[in-house]
């Protein structure tokens, strides 16, 4: 008898080749493959007659096959399979395929066939290529419905799929459903075993939409459950409580040499709220390119290391942490701080003025005086709280993850802050996260329930808008004149390249150099152009980036490497080659890169593309200069798969399409948190608690 656990290889229509393959793609059982949901669907629903009235439509036909041939081709190695079939109008319809000459074996003439494909005229007959088929007698599975469209690999086919999955589908009547039934009710949503059956094989668009639906609720509730049980979790910690000491922070404010913005005032108030608090904070810091969520850190970690605590502070890289150090302790200089740079290449400590005192040190030396506290502020990459390095009294960790550690690494890290290594035992530090990708508030709230969230929506007022151009290849002789102008008059140039996928046609790095040749000896031949990609050592990167900050060379050519924080306030024109391959949040990030100083600044976005998608996402760029309505723009254009990167979250693909939908969300939040309410543990839910595990051993949230 077959269950819900029987194994995909002890069924009698699945061959061992076959469950070989679905092995490979971790599917073993019956629940798994009933799980294992199409991706998109093939719309044959329209029934139509043979006719010339539906010529360029998609449509599913009926006829009896009155001919059938087979081709070949032998100097292309192709075989040409076509069949003629007639409805009851007595009108003719071609169908071809291409190479699947079995396709004539099921198909003897006087049969009856279904047929699902778009109808053309060649010459004066119709015609289908490559249509979808079936005999006419069996239900409609792959033709006449919405037809279900799986992920496919080498060996099995969609088809193949839907042929299988039919069958087995009366198993989902045994599958328990996790949703309490009183949910299921208030909000309308399907039983488990209607919604399988109606997402594989769908009545209709609006049975569909609501199979959808209900499966974007069960992950997105569970995403909920999770993110709230941390949340309690973090919150039955206990932190040192930090005095907000208003004198200090104050005199600190009025001697920058720039006024802070309103959101930067409310966001640096919540953080020294939180520091106060006996429970540890865990906030998010989400702002935007230039919104200056540095002196935001740097007003947190003086409140911290006033009173005799420990900060550290962590960097995605090495080129990064550098900038940090430098930035931090010039905005500190005044304050008597000890603030040192620890990563494996860089070990550097400061006090009094830094910028001009800075000395290298021995690693054992370093880490010796963070032991004892002498060390104030701690700048490295994340390895600095993983290692060997032991802190006096730790009590704010602050991760600038600038957009490049991923949801598992930020829960990772945010275990690790729990378990850091210093002398005081009973308390954990307080945590603050940065990011420089602008997050739409509704992906806030989906994937970072467990944090509480602070807005840099605001620009410092005298920030000059940058001009953004898109450029086809005609005006881009235009572009380049208007570069020699800026260099003329003293400005700088970066000039980024996208990633090259297919390493076999030209790696990455060679299409940096060939590039930085090409403007050397062709456009540019009179200028110093630098060259910086990712496989350069850190000393390398940060000789070139030396040389660029002193104006020794003109131009940059880059690699997607400048993208994180480099700071060039003279460079005032950033060049972006085929700009269409890059998301918008990307190309927003690269242009952040200028507009740093007192000069106009400008965004070239040079592509050579001109179709219509391709424009829209990059007329996005020259519309706006704000991040958070570019994010949202990039949401709605690519989905929040690619938005964030699927692999990277760990979020199921149905919980990922649906995370532009508030409602869904809220109401997932809300019927969470009644059921935590009512049972913390899950005792009365034992159904949702079994569910909620094998959800988390999939995916890792904070």
């Amino acid at each position: 008898m077959i269950t819900l656990q029987t194994q995909l290889k002890n069924i009698s229509k699945i061959t061992p080749k076959y469950a070989a393959i679905l092995e490979k793609m971790e599917l073993r059982t019956v629940e798994n493959f009933l799980l294992c949901f199409p991706f998109r669907y093939d719309d044959f629903s329209e029934i139509a007659e043979i006719s010339t009235r539906n010529i360029n439509k998609t449509v599913t036909v009926e006829g009896i096959v009155i001919k059938k041939k087979i081709s070949r081709i032998f100097r292309r190695k192709m075989t040409i399979a076509e069949i003629i079939i007639e409805d009851e109008n007595k009108i003719p319809l071609k169908a071809v395929w291409f190479n699947q000459p079995f396709v004539l074996e099921s198909l003897p003439e006087g049969s009856s066939v279904r047929l699902s494909g778009k109808l053309t005229l060649k010459g004066k007959h119709l015609n289908m290529s490559a249509p979808s088929w079936e005999r006419a007698g069996r239900e409609a599975t792959n033709t006449g419905c919405l037809v279900p469209i799986y992920s496919e690999t080498k060996g099995i086919t969609s088809k193949w799929i839907r042929w299988q999955i039919k069958p087995l589908l009366e198993m989902a009547k045994q599958m328990h459903d996790p949703i309490p039934y009183e949910i299921r009710a208030r909000l309308n949503l399907y039983d488990i075993y209607t919604a399988l059956v109606q997402i594989h094989f769908p009545d209709s668009k609006e049975k569909l939409l609501r199979a959808q639906k209900r499966f974007a609720f069960s992950e997105m509730l569970l995403i909920q459950l999770k993110t709230l049980q941390v949340k309690k979790q973090w919150e039955a910690n206990s932190s040192l409580q930090i005095k907000f000491n208003e004198k200090l922070i104050k005199e600190f404010v009025e001697k920058l040499p720039f006024k802070l913005t309103g959101a930067q005032r409310k966001a640096s108030f919540e953080i020294l709220k939180d520091l106060e608090k006996p429970i540890p904070m865990n906030r998010l810091l989400n702002g935007d390119v230039g919104s200056g969520k540095t002196v935001v850190a740097a007003i947190a970690s003086l409140q911290a290391a006033s009173t005799g605590l420990q900060v550290a502070i962590l960097a995605p890289t090495e080129v990064l942490a550098r900038q940090h150090y430098l930035s931090l302790s010039e905005l500190l200089k005044k304050h008597s701080l000890n603030v040192s740079l620890l990563t494996n290449s860089y070990r550097e400590i400061s006090a009094d003025n830094p910028i001009l005192k800075s000395k290298k040190t021995k690693r054992n030396e370093l880490l010796s005086k963070i032991k004892s506290g002498e060390i104030d502020l701690v700048i490295g990459t994340h390895a600095i709280i993983q290692k060997d390095v032991i802190f006096k009294n730790l009590a704010l960790i602050i991760i600038d993850e600038q957009h490049r550690f991923g949801v598992a690494q930020r829960a990772y890290l945010q275990q690790e802050t729990m378990s850091v290594k210093d002398g005081l035992g009973k308390t954990i530090p307080h945590l603050l996260t940065m990011t420089a990708t602008p997050i739409p508030r509704t992906l806030s709230i989906a994937l970072f329930g467990s944090l509480e969230i602070s807005l840099l929506d605001e620009m410092p007022k005298n920030r000059k808008e940058i001009i953004t151009k898109i450029i086809p290849p005609k005006l881009r002789q235009e572009a380049y004149d208007f570069i020699q102008k800026q260099i003329e008059s003293g400005r700088q140039v970066f000039i980024i390249l996208p990633l090259v996928e297919d390493s076999r046609i030209m790696t990455e790095i060679k299409a940096a150099t060939s590039e930085h040749q090409r403007l050397s000896e062709k456009v540019f031949p009179a200028l110093n152009i630098g060259l910086l990609h990712g496989k350069l050592k850190s000393k390398e990167k940060e000789a070139v980036m030396q040389d660029f900050k002193d104006k020794k060379i003109n131009i940059l050519v880059a690699t997607s490497v400048v993208e994180v924080g480099i700071d060039i306030p003279n460079a005032s024109v950033i060049v972006i080659e085929d700009a269409e391959r890059f998301g918008l949040s990307q190309l927003h990030q690269f242009r952040g890169r200028v507009g740093r100083g007192e000069h106009q600044s400008y965004c070239f976005l040079f592509t050579n593309s001109n179709t219509q998608k391709a424009t829209e996402r990059l007329q996005a760029m020259e519309d706006t200069n704000d991040g958070f309505e570019i994010s949202q723009k990039d949401l709605l254009l690519r989905g929040p798969g690619q938005f964030f990167g699927t692999l990277q979250s760990g979020i199921p693909d149905i919980a990922m399409q649906n995370l532009t939908n508030v409602k869904l969300i809220k109401f997932a939040r809300a019927e969470a948190q009644n059921i935590l309410d009512l049972d913390p543990k899950l005792k009365k839910h034992p159904l949702l608690a079994s569910a909620l595990k094998k959800f988390q051993e999939k995916i890792h949230l904070e």
